[in-house]
């Protein structure tokens, strides 16, 4: 069977499930219902920065059937900040903690949230699973690649549920242009483009300094290298530092990859990566990553997944800053996550159908529930379940790899290594610093 028609299948599948959840939701009340009657989840949150903070205000305001246990940071201050949104939701305070191994401990925590720096996610991951607790994992759920298949095991081994959280798996606008790619509306698709395209500003370096009262910088830097205390590797801008995290490309860019093999029907690694990127603009800047980046990944069928990195456009690409183009032999689609798509038809690129009615929902509230209710009923396949989000992950990691190497390399999608650069295979994993090693699977 050809990789066209695997994929045809597996998008009319998906999109018969969806069409039943989203006519599900149509129905005003349905959502409430379930949750007066299920079970209350027991969840601790780890990581209370920004992304959490949209969280947990989304929890409260959706009054979900939930119980929040704990509130986990390093830095106190962040806690105290978070803690604020709780005001009314549940009556006994959550317990406040900077060491997940308490939150792990405690038997009544059915699952966590996890919103830390990348290079925390696959250890704190690995260890709650052990300890029987399911996991919604901040995207990217690996900082290199080996920890994607660490974290696919682990799931695996302890039976536990995993979402990534890649919220456009489960928005209605997916699930509507899901049903048309399904249908064929324009035909096969060949390329699958992703961008992340918008203004960016130059952050200068500053010198190292104290880190802030009470904060626990140590346990900030985890399994990280040691370093001296600089406010620019803390709080927000951690993302600009390979220690921590995984770029713009692995930042923003993973939900536009993620949503590309998605269209795609990416169901393995590629065969080929090439990556090119340069300080364009941004000079002086403290980042340690290439302002600007191109990378395309060849897979064995010949198809090709693209993402594009500009700094300097505010105007976006085809109207977004964020977004996808699905390229078919019949037709275009483009999509964006922030809930709209457009399909384009024939030589002449007739307009076809659209998000219509549901433009601008972005997923948030239904893949948290996915995820809740897969803790309740033990259903492991979510959306973006370990398998799911190592597919995309990977591709981060492999362009990432290249663009520090050679620029252009062949990986072995079966032995999912480097066939001709032994400093590339080197970057597929990472040394820990002790005490904060990955658990063995």
């Amino acid at each position: 069977m050809t990789s066209d028609l695997n994929r045809r299948h597996f998008l009319q599948t998906a999109s018969h499930t969806a069409a039943t959840l989203a006519a599900a939701q149509a129905i005003p009340g349905v959502f409430a219902a379930e949750s007066s009657q299920s079970e209350t989840v027991n969840i601790a949150l780890i990581g209370c920065g920004g992304i959490m903070t949209h969280h947990l205000k989304g929890l409260v305001s959706r009054k979900e059937a939930v119980s929040i246990s704990w509130l986990c940071d390093v830095d106190p201050a962040q806690i105290d900040r978070i803690a604020t949104n709780m005001q009314g939701f549940q009556s006994k305070a959550a317990n406040r903690t900077s060491k997940f191994e308490d939150v792990l401990a405690d038997p009544n925590v059915d699952a966590v949230i996890v919103a830390t720096p990348h290079h925390w996610h696959a250890p704190i991951a690995i260890n709650a699973m052990a300890e029987g607790k399911d996991v919604y994992l901040e995207k990217p759920i690996s900082h290199v690649y080996d920890e994607g298949h660490a974290i696919i095991r682990a799931a695996k081994k302890y039976g536990r549920v995993v979402q990534q959280g890649s919220q456009m798996r489960n928005s209605p606008v997916t699930a509507r242009a899901e049903k048309l790619l399904a249908d064929g509306a324009i035909g096969e698709i060949k390329i699958a483009k992703a961008w992340t395209a918008e203004m960016r500003h130059t952050v200068k370096p500053v010198p190292d300094s104290t880190p802030p009262p009470n904060a626990d910088y140590d346990r900030w830097l985890g399994p990280a290298p040691s370093r001296p205390f600089n406010k620019h590797r803390f709080h927000s801008t951690w993302r600009m530092y390979r220690d921590y995290a995984n770029g713009e490309i692995g930042d923003d860019g993973i939900h536009d990859i993620d949503m590309a093999c998605w269209g795609l029907g990416v169901d393995s690694a590629p065969n080929q990566i090439t990556a090119r990127g340069s300080r364009m603009m941004l000079h002086g800047h403290a980042s340690e990553y290439p302002d600007n980046m191109n990378v395309t990944w060849q897979f064995p069928d010949g198809r090709l997944v693209v993402y594009e990195n500009y700094p300097f456009t505010s105007y976006g690409i085809h109207g977004f800053d964020n977004g996808n183009v699905f390229y078919g032999t019949e037709g275009y689609m483009v999509f964006s996550r922030r809930g709209a798509f457009s399909v384009f038809l024939g030589p002449k690129g007739k307009p076809g159908p659209t998000e219509g009615d549901v433009r601008g929902q972005r997923g948030y509230a239904e893949h948290m529930a996915e995820f809740l209710n897969a803790v309740r009923t033990r259903n492991v396949r979510t959306k973006a379940r370990p398998e799911v989000a190592h597919r995309s992950c990977a591709l981060v990691h492999l362009g990432e790899i290249a663009f520090r190497t050679k620029g252009r390399l062949d990986f072995d999608p079966v032995t999912e290594r480097f066939t001709d650069c032994d400093e590339a295979n080197e970057l597929l994993t990472k040394t820990y610093r002790d005490p904060y090693v990955l658990p063995s699977v």
